[in-house]
């Protein structure tokens, strides 16, 4: 899983920008990752 996410990653957002510094480069990324990680996952368990 985590080499699928880091190639989409690298091919979406990494290959695509040009980043001026390093905190650029790292606020991209950040919201990217924030964009793609969904923080509610639903559980069976709790009938959703």
């Amino acid at each position: 899983m985590a080499e699928s996410f880091f190639a989409t990653l690298e091919c979406e957002l990494i290959e695509q920008e040009l980043f001026s510094d390093r905190s650029e480069a790292h606020l991209a990324v950040f919201d990217y990752v924030e964009a793609f990680y969904n923080p509610h996952r639903w559980h069976s368990a709790l009938d959703y």
